[in-house]
C-alpha cells in the first residue's frame, strides 16, 4: 500500500511527516535553507550604501542571526526567536530607522537575489516571495 496505511472502513491514513503535514519550514529544507537565504541577503546588504548604515553593528552577524531565527519561526521552525527576544514587533523594532520606498526597494532587491539562489519549487518560491513583499511594505515608515 505504499506509505499510506488502511484504517477501519478503508479510509487511508497519511503517516505523520508526509508533505501534507510538514510545515513550510520543513518542506523547503529547514534551518539550512533559511540560513542560506539570510546569509545571501546580508552579502548584498553589506555593500549597499543605503541599507548598510541601518545596521549600527560593525559585524552583520547578529542581524543575520536575528533574521534567520525570525524567518525560521515564522515558517514553522523552532521558536528560538521568541524565546530569546519576545514578540517580534517588527514595525516597532524598525521605527528608529528611516525606511522609505528606496530602502524598501533595496531590501527587496537583495532578498530577490537570495530567494533566487535557493532554487525552491515555484510554489514555495511564490509563497516565500509573497510574504517578503508584504513584510517589506509593512516596514515602510517614511513617505517618499
Amino acid at each position: 500500500m505504499g506509505r499510506a496505511s488502511a484504517t477501519m472502513g478503508g479510509v487511508m491514513e497519511i503517516p505523520r511527516g508526509d508533505v501534507q503535514t510538514q510545515t513550510f519550514f520543513e518542506q523547503v529544507g529547514g534551518e539550512e535553507t533559511f540560513r542560506r537565504l539570510v546569509r545571501r541577503f546580508y552579502e548584498g546588504v553589506a555593500g549597499d550604501p543605503l541599507l548598510r548604515p541601518m545596521y549600527p553593528e560593525e559585524d552583520l552577524g547578529p542581524a543575520e542571526e536575528r533574521l534567520a531565527l525570525f524567518l525560521m519561526q515564522y515558517w514553522g521552525g523552532p521558536r528560538t526567536y521568541s524565546e530569546q527576544r519576545g514578540h517580534p514587533r517588527l514595525r516597532m523594532r524598525h521605527v528608529p530607522f528611516r525606511v522609505d520606498r528606496a530602502a524598501h526597494d533595496a531590501w527587496l532587491r537583495h532578498m530577490r537575489d537570495a530567494v533566487d539562489d535557493l532554487g525552491l519549487s515555484p510554489e514555495h518560491e511564490r509563497q516565500l516571495w509573497d510574504y517578503l513583499v508584504y513584510a517589506a511594505a509593512s516596514m515602510v515608515n517614511t513617505p517618499d
